[in-house]
């Protein structure tokens, strides 16, 4: 411990990411980024982008973007907030609603940033167990909690909770505010949005990340009835009133107008995973079923730990969890035809 740190920094385990080495160029099927690239309208807007708007603030409220949002998903525009990226929505979130007297409920198999905001933030959290096919158990959240969050589809599993799971969800907790984190929501599972008019408690958050190919622009979104959204703009305000820079904006409203572009690229990585979901099953892997553009698989008979390391030999980048329950399973992300052919035959080789 630094002897200027404060106690409560030297107890922070931070999140880790997944790796991005620099040693080579690798096939990078490890940290769930889109595998095609943004829209035309994308560059065609970099491109002619006014330099001279970047020194002047932008909009404080972002009052063009919340306004298409809004329109995108059929709601009002203070039902919709923006921040970031999802992490930093998250992190108002949890600021926002989760430092209760009661524990908040997640997965003990979810994102492993939940457990770190709740260090940061020094929420005391409870974690039920997935079962034994990595499904959750709606009757482990019926108990009395400081709220609750779950990403759905669940990660890095994949798996995702019907819109009627949601909604008993929802019911069964009104007193505690419930986020749903849609990150990959747009590759096979409902988006909880619809649920919104019905539940004051219900948080949805999305991202820009992973079916926008944007995972570099840094932009995320969360809808609710106005009181909730109304909670993030207070923690925003208090913590940097310009989140999102006149860039970033016209580059999303871009995304936005061109569905064509997102309609595609969407089926083309739910067709890339369903093949090869097929593949490495004949290659003897159980693949578990996954709505997100990624898949968790584990052989019965080949260590993953040493997979992931062979394949990283062989150029090939998957996720490997050293943690319990999941420490013989890999999560990979889907790529373009080439990359998942190319992943299939070293996995081939190694076998």
């Amino acid at each position: 411990m630094n002897r200027y740190w404060s106690k409560q920094l030297d107890r922070l385990d931070p999140y880790t990411p997944g790796e991005q080495p620099q040693d080579q160029q690798y096939i990078k099927l490890n940290t769930n980024e889109n595998p095609y690239p943004p829209s035309l309208a994308v560059s065609n807007v970099i491109r002619d982008f006014e330099i001279a708007q970047l020194r002047r603030y932008p909009d404080p409220e972002s009052a063009e973007l919340i306004a298409a949002l809004a329109s995108y998903h059929n709601l009002d525009n203070p039902q919709v907030f923006v921040g970031n990226g999802s992490d930093e929505v998250l992190a108002h979130a949890f600021q926002a609603f989760f430092r209760q007297d009661d524990p908040i409920l997640f997965p003990d198999i979810s994102y492993s940033f939940y457990p770190v905001y709740c260090k940061l933030y020094e929420i005391d959290y409870r974690l039920p167990a997935l079962g034994e096919d990595f499904c959750i158990n709606l009757l482990d959240y019926a108990s009395t909690n400081g709220g609750i969050i779950i990403p759905n589809p669940n990660a890095p599993t994949g798996i995702a909770l019907s819109i009627g799971a949601i909604r008993e969800l929802l019911a069964d907790n009104p007193e505690s505010v419930v986020i749903i984190d849609e990150a990959y929501v747009d590759y096979g599972a409902e988006t909880a949005c619809q649920l919104i008019a019905e539940f004051p408690n219900l948080l949805v958050v999305q991202t820009f990340s992973k079916s926008r190919s944007l995972a570099g622009l840094r932009l995320g979104c969360a809808f609710a009835q106005e009181p909730l959204i109304e909670a993030l703009q207070r923690v925003k305000n208090s913590f940097n009133s310009y989140p999102i820079n006149s860039l970033t904006s016209a580059i999303a409203l871009a995304s936005i107008a061109d569905e064509d572009y997102f309609q595609q690229c969407r089926r083309q990585v739910i067709e890339s995973r369903e093949a090869l979901s097929t593949d490495l099953r004949q290659l003897g892997f159980e693949v578990f079923p996954s709505s997100s553009n990624f898949v968790f698989t584990r052989h019965p008979e080949r260590n993953a730990e040493m997979l992931y390391r062979e394949l990283k030999a062989a150029g090939i980048l998957v996720r490997y969890f050293k943690k319990k329950r999941i420490d013989n399973c890999l999560r990979i992300t889907i790529g373009t035809e080439t990359e998942c052919e190319a992943l299939v035959n070293a996995l081939q080789s190694i076998l």
